[in-house]
Protein backbone atom coordinates (compact mmCIF):
# COMPACT_ATOMS: atom_id res chain seq x y z
CA UNK A 1 0.00 0.00 0.00
CA UNK A 2 2.84 2.41 0.82
CA UNK A 3 4.39 1.90 -2.63
CA UNK A 4 0.97 2.37 -4.28
CA UNK A 5 0.42 5.70 -2.54
CA UNK A 6 3.91 6.92 -3.46
CA UNK A 7 3.33 5.93 -7.09
CA UNK A 8 -0.09 7.61 -7.19
CA UNK A 9 1.26 10.79 -5.66
CA UNK A 10 4.19 10.96 -8.07
CA UNK A 11 1.96 10.42 -11.12
CA UNK A 12 -0.54 13.07 -10.02
CA UNK A 13 2.25 15.57 -9.46
CA UNK A 14 3.73 14.92 -12.88
CA UNK A 15 0.36 15.27 -14.61
CA UNK A 16 -0.22 18.61 -12.96
CA UNK A 17 3.19 20.18 -13.33
CA UNK A 18 5.45 18.45 -15.86
CA UNK A 19 6.48 20.55 -18.84
CA UNK A 20 6.45 17.66 -21.32
CA UNK A 21 5.07 14.17 -20.65
CA UNK A 22 3.97 11.42 -23.00
CA UNK A 23 2.09 8.14 -22.72
CA UNK A 24 5.42 6.35 -23.30
CA UNK A 25 6.76 7.35 -19.88
CA UNK A 26 7.70 4.36 -17.69
CA UNK A 27 9.82 3.77 -14.61
CA UNK A 28 12.10 0.93 -15.69
CA UNK A 29 14.06 0.59 -12.44
CA UNK A 30 12.29 1.91 -9.34
CA UNK A 31 13.90 2.98 -6.07
CA UNK A 32 11.56 3.52 -3.11
CA UNK A 33 12.41 5.11 0.26
CA UNK A 34 12.44 1.74 2.01
CA UNK A 35 14.78 0.19 -0.54
CA UNK A 36 18.31 -0.43 0.72
CA UNK A 37 19.93 -0.81 -2.72
CA UNK A 38 19.58 2.20 -5.04
CA UNK A 39 19.88 2.53 -8.81
CA UNK A 40 21.96 5.09 -10.69
CA UNK A 41 23.51 5.91 -14.11
CA UNK A 42 21.40 5.48 -17.27
CA UNK A 43 22.72 3.88 -20.46
CA UNK A 44 20.57 3.21 -23.54
CA UNK A 45 21.14 1.71 -26.96
CA UNK A 46 19.11 0.56 -29.96
CA UNK A 47 20.19 -2.37 -32.16
CA UNK A 48 19.98 -2.73 -35.93
CA UNK A 49 17.10 -5.14 -35.29
CA UNK A 50 15.20 -2.47 -33.34
CA UNK A 51 15.70 -3.76 -29.80
CA UNK A 52 16.20 -1.22 -27.02
CA UNK A 53 18.57 -2.05 -24.18
CA UNK A 54 18.43 0.01 -20.98
CA UNK A 55 21.26 -0.46 -18.46
CA UNK A 56 21.71 0.89 -14.94
CA UNK A 57 23.87 0.45 -11.83
CA UNK A 58 22.43 -1.56 -8.93
CA UNK A 59 24.54 -0.28 -6.06
CA UNK A 60 24.89 -2.75 -3.20
CA UNK A 61 27.58 -0.51 -1.73
CA UNK A 62 25.15 2.47 -1.89
CA UNK A 63 27.90 4.61 -3.43
CA UNK A 64 29.72 5.14 -6.71
CA UNK A 65 31.62 2.37 -8.42
CA UNK A 66 34.94 1.94 -6.61
CA UNK A 67 33.48 1.74 -3.11
CA UNK A 68 32.33 -1.88 -3.18
CA UNK A 69 29.90 -4.17 -4.95
CA UNK A 70 27.93 -2.71 -7.87
CA UNK A 71 26.01 -4.78 -10.44
CA UNK A 72 24.74 -3.80 -13.88
CA UNK A 73 21.07 -4.53 -14.54
CA UNK A 74 19.28 -4.42 -17.88
CA UNK A 75 15.85 -4.41 -19.48
CA UNK A 76 15.02 -5.02 -23.15
CA UNK A 77 12.18 -3.72 -25.31
CA UNK A 78 11.24 -5.26 -28.65
CA UNK A 79 8.54 -2.72 -29.53
CA UNK A 80 10.17 0.73 -29.36
CA UNK A 81 9.78 1.09 -25.61
CA UNK A 82 6.06 0.33 -25.36
CA UNK A 83 6.70 -2.77 -23.25
CA UNK A 84 9.82 -4.03 -21.51
CA UNK A 85 10.97 -7.49 -20.53
CA UNK A 86 11.68 -8.10 -16.82
CA UNK A 87 14.88 -6.79 -15.27
CA UNK A 88 17.88 -9.13 -15.47
CA UNK A 89 21.52 -8.95 -14.26
CA UNK A 90 24.01 -8.21 -17.05
CA UNK A 91 27.02 -8.70 -14.79
CA UNK A 92 27.31 -9.00 -11.02
CA UNK A 93 30.11 -7.73 -8.83
CA UNK A 94 31.66 -10.10 -6.35
CA UNK A 95 32.19 -7.50 -3.66
CA UNK A 96 35.65 -9.00 -3.05
CA UNK A 97 38.02 -6.33 -1.73
CA UNK A 98 40.48 -5.08 -4.38
CA UNK A 99 39.31 -7.65 -6.97
CA UNK A 100 38.98 -6.55 -10.61
CA UNK A 101 35.42 -7.91 -10.51
CA UNK A 102 34.48 -6.33 -7.17
CA UNK A 103 31.94 -4.14 -8.96
CA UNK A 104 30.83 -2.97 -12.40
CA UNK A 105 29.31 0.48 -12.93
CA UNK A 106 28.91 3.60 -15.06
CA UNK A 107 28.06 1.69 -18.24
CA UNK A 108 28.31 3.11 -21.77
CA UNK A 109 26.79 1.14 -24.64
CA UNK A 110 26.62 1.10 -28.44
CA UNK A 111 25.05 -1.20 -31.02
CA UNK A 112 26.74 -1.69 -34.39
CA UNK A 113 24.75 -0.12 -37.24
CA UNK A 114 25.21 -3.18 -39.47
CA UNK A 115 25.13 -6.27 -37.24
CA UNK A 116 23.36 -5.09 -34.10
CA UNK A 117 26.19 -6.48 -31.96
CA UNK A 118 26.43 -4.60 -28.67
CA UNK A 119 29.54 -3.28 -26.92
CA UNK A 120 29.40 -2.28 -23.25
CA UNK A 121 32.21 -0.43 -21.48
CA UNK A 122 32.21 0.22 -17.75
CA UNK A 123 34.40 0.86 -14.73
CA UNK A 124 35.17 -2.25 -12.72
CA UNK A 125 37.05 -3.17 -9.56
CA UNK A 126 37.38 -1.22 -6.33
CA UNK A 127 39.31 1.88 -7.35
CA UNK A 128 37.94 5.31 -6.42
CA UNK A 129 38.54 7.80 -9.23
CA UNK A 130 39.78 10.68 -7.02
CA UNK A 131 41.77 8.60 -4.52
CA UNK A 132 45.54 9.03 -4.42
CA UNK A 133 45.87 5.26 -4.27
CA UNK A 134 44.30 5.08 -7.76
CA UNK A 135 47.17 5.89 -10.10
CA UNK A 136 49.06 4.71 -13.17
CA UNK A 137 50.56 1.75 -11.33
CA UNK A 138 47.20 0.90 -9.72
CA UNK A 139 44.64 2.08 -12.30
CA UNK A 140 40.87 1.80 -12.48
CA UNK A 141 40.02 -1.26 -14.56
CA UNK A 142 38.00 -0.66 -17.73
CA UNK A 143 35.78 -3.68 -18.45
CA UNK A 144 34.40 -4.26 -21.95
CA UNK A 145 32.04 -7.02 -23.08
CA UNK A 146 29.90 -7.81 -26.13
CA UNK A 147 26.49 -9.29 -26.91
CA UNK A 148 25.11 -10.72 -30.15
CA UNK A 149 21.55 -11.33 -28.95
CA UNK A 150 20.35 -7.83 -28.08
CA UNK A 151 21.87 -7.81 -24.61
CA UNK A 152 20.43 -11.05 -23.19
CA UNK A 153 23.83 -12.75 -22.90
CA UNK A 154 27.34 -11.33 -22.84
CA UNK A 155 30.90 -12.43 -23.43
CA UNK A 156 33.23 -12.56 -20.41
CA UNK A 157 34.55 -9.07 -19.69
CA UNK A 158 38.00 -8.00 -20.85
CA UNK A 159 39.95 -5.40 -18.89
CA UNK A 160 41.10 -2.84 -21.49
CA UNK A 161 42.67 -0.45 -18.97
CA UNK A 162 46.33 -1.05 -19.82
CA UNK A 163 45.72 -0.76 -23.55
CA UNK A 164 43.96 2.61 -23.10
CA UNK A 165 46.18 4.08 -20.38
CA UNK A 166 49.32 3.27 -22.36
CA UNK A 167 48.14 5.47 -25.26
CA UNK A 168 48.91 8.51 -23.11
CA UNK A 169 52.01 7.42 -21.19
CA UNK A 170 54.31 9.64 -23.25
CA UNK A 171 51.99 12.66 -23.22
CA UNK A 172 53.43 16.05 -22.29
CA UNK A 173 50.52 16.26 -19.85
CA UNK A 174 51.93 13.25 -18.00
CA UNK A 175 50.53 9.74 -17.74
CA UNK A 176 46.85 9.36 -16.93
CA UNK A 177 46.41 8.42 -13.27
CA UNK A 178 42.72 7.53 -13.43
CA UNK A 179 40.10 7.45 -16.18
CA UNK A 180 36.72 6.10 -17.24
CA UNK A 181 34.54 6.20 -20.35
CA UNK A 182 31.69 8.71 -20.04
CA UNK A 183 28.55 6.74 -19.21
CA UNK A 184 25.50 6.55 -21.41
CA UNK A 185 26.06 6.21 -25.15
CA UNK A 186 29.24 5.42 -27.10
CA UNK A 187 29.14 7.15 -30.50
CA UNK A 188 29.43 5.24 -33.78
CA UNK A 189 30.17 7.01 -37.07
CA UNK A 190 27.63 6.83 -39.87
CA UNK A 191 30.28 7.62 -42.50
CA UNK A 192 33.77 6.32 -41.58
CA UNK A 193 34.52 2.63 -41.98
CA UNK A 194 38.22 1.81 -42.20
CA UNK A 195 38.45 -1.51 -40.39
CA UNK A 196 35.87 -4.21 -39.76
CA UNK A 197 33.22 -1.85 -38.37
CA UNK A 198 32.17 1.78 -38.60
CA UNK A 199 34.37 3.84 -36.30
CA UNK A 200 33.55 4.17 -32.61
CA UNK A 201 34.30 7.22 -30.46
CA UNK A 202 34.49 7.04 -26.67
CA UNK A 203 35.07 10.15 -24.59
CA UNK A 204 36.94 9.61 -21.34
CA UNK A 205 37.18 11.55 -18.12
CA UNK A 206 40.78 11.51 -16.96
CA UNK A 207 42.98 12.94 -14.29
CA UNK A 208 44.99 14.94 -14.67
CA UNK A 209 44.14 17.00 -17.73
CA UNK A 210 40.40 16.68 -18.21
CA UNK A 211 39.00 14.82 -21.21
CA UNK A 212 40.52 12.62 -23.90
CA UNK A 213 38.83 10.91 -26.85
CA UNK A 214 39.68 7.44 -28.12
CA UNK A 215 38.46 5.65 -31.24
CA UNK A 216 38.21 2.08 -32.48
CA UNK A 217 37.89 0.66 -35.99
CA UNK A 218 37.32 -2.94 -34.83
CA UNK A 219 34.33 -2.45 -32.51
CA UNK A 220 36.27 -2.00 -29.31
CA UNK A 221 38.94 -4.69 -29.57
CA UNK A 222 41.67 -2.06 -29.89
CA UNK A 223 41.64 1.68 -29.23
CA UNK A 224 43.66 4.69 -30.41
CA UNK A 225 43.94 8.30 -29.27
CA UNK A 226 42.01 10.81 -31.38
CA UNK A 227 44.27 13.81 -31.88
CA UNK A 228 47.55 14.90 -30.33
CA UNK A 229 48.12 13.11 -27.01
CA UNK A 230 49.97 16.16 -25.72
CA UNK A 231 46.78 18.22 -25.80
CA UNK A 232 43.53 17.73 -23.86
CA UNK A 233 40.45 18.61 -25.94
CA UNK A 234 38.79 19.87 -22.74
CA UNK A 235 41.27 20.54 -19.90
CA UNK A 236 38.43 21.56 -17.56
CA UNK A 237 36.10 18.82 -18.75
CA UNK A 238 34.38 16.30 -16.54
CA UNK A 239 32.06 13.46 -17.64
CA UNK A 240 32.02 13.64 -21.46
CA UNK A 241 30.17 12.38 -24.55
CA UNK A 242 30.97 12.34 -28.27
CA UNK A 243 28.80 12.81 -31.33
CA UNK A 244 29.48 12.87 -35.07
CA UNK A 245 28.86 16.16 -36.85
CA UNK A 246 27.11 16.20 -40.25
CA UNK A 247 30.48 16.60 -42.04
CA UNK A 248 32.01 13.57 -40.26
CA UNK A 249 34.05 15.58 -37.76
CA UNK A 250 33.77 14.81 -34.05
CA UNK A 251 32.02 16.85 -31.37
CA UNK A 252 32.98 16.58 -27.69
CA UNK A 253 30.37 17.59 -25.10
CA UNK A 254 31.51 17.65 -21.47
CA UNK A 255 29.93 18.30 -18.09
CA UNK A 256 30.68 21.74 -16.64
CA UNK A 257 29.36 24.05 -13.93
CA UNK A 258 26.42 25.98 -15.35
CA UNK A 259 26.24 24.19 -18.69
CA UNK A 260 28.51 22.24 -21.05
CA UNK A 261 31.97 22.42 -22.62
CA UNK A 262 32.16 21.83 -26.38
CA UNK A 263 35.10 21.15 -28.68
CA UNK A 264 35.45 19.90 -32.26
CA UNK A 265 37.99 17.57 -33.85
CA UNK A 266 38.44 18.39 -37.54
CA UNK A 267 39.81 15.66 -39.78
CA UNK A 268 42.51 16.25 -42.37
CA UNK A 269 42.48 12.54 -43.26
CA UNK A 270 39.60 10.40 -42.02
CA UNK A 271 41.14 7.08 -43.06
CA UNK A 272 44.23 7.62 -40.91
CA UNK A 273 42.38 9.66 -38.26
CA UNK A 274 44.68 12.65 -38.74
CA UNK A 275 43.38 16.02 -37.65
CA UNK A 276 43.32 18.42 -34.73
CA UNK A 277 41.17 19.61 -31.86
CA UNK A 278 40.17 23.26 -31.65
CA UNK A 279 40.01 25.15 -28.34
CA UNK A 280 37.19 24.15 -25.99
CA UNK A 281 34.38 26.62 -25.28
CA UNK A 282 31.82 26.84 -22.47
CA UNK A 283 28.14 26.87 -23.37
CA UNK A 284 26.09 28.53 -20.64
CA UNK A 285 24.16 31.66 -19.72
CA UNK A 286 26.95 33.94 -20.96
CA UNK A 287 26.45 32.96 -24.62
CA UNK A 288 22.79 31.87 -24.66
CA UNK A 289 23.98 28.29 -24.47
CA UNK A 290 22.91 25.09 -22.73
CA UNK A 291 22.27 26.45 -19.25
CA UNK A 292 22.40 24.06 -16.29
CA UNK A 293 21.55 26.48 -13.51
CA UNK A 294 23.54 25.92 -10.31
CA UNK A 295 24.64 22.42 -11.26
CA UNK A 296 27.13 20.32 -13.19
CA UNK A 297 25.80 17.02 -14.44
CA UNK A 298 26.19 14.29 -17.03
CA UNK A 299 23.96 14.65 -20.11
CA UNK A 300 23.67 13.47 -23.69
CA UNK A 301 24.40 15.07 -27.07
CA UNK A 302 22.54 13.89 -30.18
CA UNK A 303 22.60 15.32 -33.73
CA UNK A 304 19.87 14.25 -36.15
CA UNK A 305 18.69 15.12 -39.69
CA UNK A 306 15.47 17.12 -39.80
CA UNK A 307 13.18 19.21 -41.95
CA UNK A 308 12.47 22.75 -40.77
CA UNK A 309 8.70 22.98 -40.87
CA UNK A 310 8.59 26.72 -41.58
CA UNK A 311 10.19 26.41 -45.02
CA UNK A 312 10.85 22.71 -45.67
CA UNK A 313 14.65 23.09 -45.48
CA UNK A 314 16.64 19.90 -44.95
CA UNK A 315 19.19 20.41 -42.16
CA UNK A 316 20.23 19.01 -38.76
CA UNK A 317 19.28 19.63 -35.14
CA UNK A 318 21.50 19.26 -32.08
CA UNK A 319 19.87 18.05 -28.85
CA UNK A 320 21.62 18.40 -25.47
CA UNK A 321 20.13 17.11 -22.23
CA UNK A 322 20.97 18.71 -18.87
CA UNK A 323 19.21 19.38 -15.56
CA UNK A 324 17.77 22.84 -16.15
CA UNK A 325 18.05 23.57 -12.43
CA UNK A 326 18.32 25.17 -10.06
CA UNK A 327 20.54 22.38 -8.74
CA UNK A 328 20.05 18.86 -10.10
CA UNK A 329 16.38 19.31 -10.89
CA UNK A 330 14.11 19.56 -13.90
CA UNK A 331 15.98 17.59 -16.54
CA UNK A 332 15.37 19.17 -19.93
CA UNK A 333 16.59 19.09 -23.51
CA UNK A 334 18.04 22.05 -25.39
CA UNK A 335 17.78 22.20 -29.17
CA UNK A 336 19.58 24.12 -31.89
CA UNK A 337 19.10 24.05 -35.65
CA UNK A 338 22.25 23.48 -37.71
CA UNK A 339 21.29 25.08 -41.02
CA UNK A 340 24.74 24.90 -42.60
CA UNK A 341 28.34 23.97 -41.82
CA UNK A 342 28.86 27.50 -40.54
CA UNK A 343 26.73 26.61 -37.50
CA UNK A 344 29.22 23.96 -36.38
CA UNK A 345 32.46 25.12 -37.99
CA UNK A 346 33.97 26.14 -34.63
CA UNK A 347 33.26 25.36 -30.97
CA UNK A 348 32.33 29.03 -30.49
CA UNK A 349 29.54 28.96 -33.07
CA UNK A 350 28.24 25.59 -31.88
CA UNK A 351 28.26 26.55 -28.19
CA UNK A 352 26.33 29.80 -28.56
CA UNK A 353 22.74 30.79 -29.29
CA UNK A 354 20.73 27.63 -28.74
CA UNK A 355 17.13 28.11 -29.85
CA UNK A 356 15.22 26.82 -26.87
CA UNK A 357 14.52 23.93 -24.54
CA UNK A 358 11.80 21.69 -23.19
CA UNK A 359 11.51 20.26 -19.68
CA UNK A 360 10.89 16.53 -19.18
CA UNK A 361 11.06 16.27 -15.38
CA UNK A 362 9.58 18.56 -12.72
CA UNK A 363 11.53 17.28 -9.73
CA UNK A 364 15.00 16.30 -8.54
CA UNK A 365 16.63 14.61 -11.56
CA UNK A 366 20.17 14.19 -12.84
CA UNK A 367 21.97 12.02 -15.42
CA UNK A 368 20.34 11.39 -18.81
CA UNK A 369 20.98 9.78 -22.18
CA UNK A 370 19.16 9.65 -25.55
CA UNK A 371 18.91 7.50 -28.69
CA UNK A 372 16.96 7.68 -31.95
CA UNK A 373 14.53 4.77 -32.16
CA UNK A 374 13.35 2.95 -35.32
CA UNK A 375 9.84 4.41 -34.86
CA UNK A 376 11.25 7.95 -35.34
CA UNK A 377 10.93 8.81 -31.64
CA UNK A 378 13.81 9.93 -29.45
CA UNK A 379 14.10 7.64 -26.45
CA UNK A 380 15.30 9.39 -23.28
CA UNK A 381 16.46 7.53 -20.16
CA UNK A 382 17.13 9.56 -17.03
CA UNK A 383 17.49 9.60 -13.24
CA UNK A 384 14.63 11.01 -11.21
CA UNK A 385 13.51 11.20 -7.57
CA UNK A 386 10.16 9.77 -8.71
CA UNK A 387 9.21 8.10 -5.45
CA UNK A 388 11.15 10.31 -3.06
CA UNK A 389 14.35 8.23 -3.14
CA UNK A 390 17.37 8.52 -5.39
CA UNK A 391 17.16 7.42 -8.04
CA UNK A 392 14.50 5.73 -10.12
CA UNK A 393 15.41 5.24 -13.76
CA UNK A 394 12.76 6.70 -16.06
CA UNK A 395 12.23 6.10 -19.79
CA UNK A 396 10.19 8.31 -22.09
CA UNK A 397 9.99 8.83 -25.86
CA UNK A 398 9.32 12.01 -27.82
CA UNK A 399 8.87 13.13 -31.39
CA UNK A 400 11.25 15.69 -32.82
CA UNK A 401 8.35 18.14 -32.93
CA UNK A 402 7.81 17.74 -29.18
CA UNK A 403 11.47 18.33 -28.33
CA UNK A 404 11.78 21.38 -30.62
CA UNK A 405 8.49 23.08 -29.82
CA UNK A 406 7.05 22.24 -33.22
CA UNK A 407 9.87 23.75 -35.28
CA UNK A 408 11.47 20.62 -36.76
CA UNK A 409 10.40 17.22 -38.06
CA UNK A 410 12.61 14.12 -38.23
Amino acid sequence: MKRFLLLLGACCCLTAHAQLKTDARQVLFATFPEDTIPHRIPALSVTAQGQLLAVTDYRYCKRDIGFGRVDLHGRISNDNGKTWEPMFPIIEGTGVHNAVDCGFGDAAVVADWETGELLLACVSGEHVYFAETTNRSNPQPCAMMKSKDGGKTWTPFVNQAEQIYSLFDQSALGPIQAMFVGSGRICQSHTIKVGTHYRLYAAICARPGGNRVIYSDDFGDTWHALGNVDISPAPDGDEPKCEELPDGNVLLSSRADGGRIFNIFTYTDKATAQGAWATSVHSDATNNGTVAKENACNGEILILPVTRKADGKKMHVALQSVPLGPDRRNVGIYYKGLESAADYSTPNTFAANWEGHVQISNMSSAYSTMVMQPDRHIGVFFEELTYGAGYSMVYDAYTMEQLTEGKYQY
